[in-house]
């Protein structure tokens, strides 16, 4: 079992070939579009939804940071749909891999931070000497807050992979500990059966959530440098 527990977050190969690629780009074939005058239930829930994560996510952004309102919500539902992905049976969640999180965050952040640079030159130097600082710790507040600019996307990548990681090691190990009682106890079983429904529920919610999270942190570092 130990030699087991994380095979379901190796990356998945055909033919010798790692086919991750196609396992990001499956959940967009998922995504609806229509070319009818009259849109079906499930287009204009989707239409709903992405104008609500919209006005949600663009409310205290300037005019400028809305111009990445399109990036921001391109974001959220891949994030959103490859974690909802790795909830299938016999499926693989690119989201539980660490550097597929940072090659989403670091150039998020990095876009951020020289749009900031760029255009709010003062400002994004005010954030590494706050006012009234005494002049002794002026070098170590510097210090401080240059590594704290530079730990934010590790901090994205790692809180997105930890969670996610989590949740599928669990579902996992009580999913192998129903299956071992099954033959022992049925009771015990039924239950744990239980727990683990109620697991995968919670799991989907966590995906979600997750994926909100993620978009809503790029979000908030854009919006202090627009």
């Amino acid at each position: 079992m130990n030699e087991n527990l994380f095979a379901s977050f190796i990356t998945p190969t055909l033919m010798g070939l790692p086919v991750f690629i196609l396992i990001i780009m499956f959940p967009s074939i998922l995504l609806t579009t229509s070319n009818r005058l009259i849109n079906n239930r499930l287009h204009t829930f989707q239409e709903w939804l992405v104008k609500l994560i919209t006005k949600q996510m663009m409310l205290i952004h300037s005019p400028k940071g809305r111009t990445w309102s399109l990036m921001i919500i391109s974001l959220i539902m891949f994030i959103g749909s490859t974690n909802l992905l790795g909830l299938l049976p016999h499926t693989f969640t690119p989201t539980t891999q660490l550097s597929t999180n940072l090659a989403m965050a670091v150039p998020l952040w990095a876009g951020a931070v020289m749009i900031g640079f760029r255009h709010k030159l003062k400002n994004s130097l005010a954030h590494f000497l706050p006012q009234g600082t005494p002049i002794s710790l002026i070098p170590m507040l510097i210090i401080i807050e240059t590594i704290s600019l530079f730990i934010q996307p590790m901090a994205l990548a790692v809180r997105l992979t930890a969670n996610i990681t989590a949740g599928h090691l669990l579902m996992h190990l009580i999913g192998g500990a129903t299956l071992a009682l099954t033959s022992i106890s049925t009771p015990t079983a039924l239950v744990t059966f239980i727990i683990l429904v109620l697991l995968t529920v919670l799991e989907f919610a966590v995906a979600l959530i997750q994926a909100y999270v993620f978009t809503l942190l790029v979000s908030l570092y854009l919006h202090d440098n627009t």
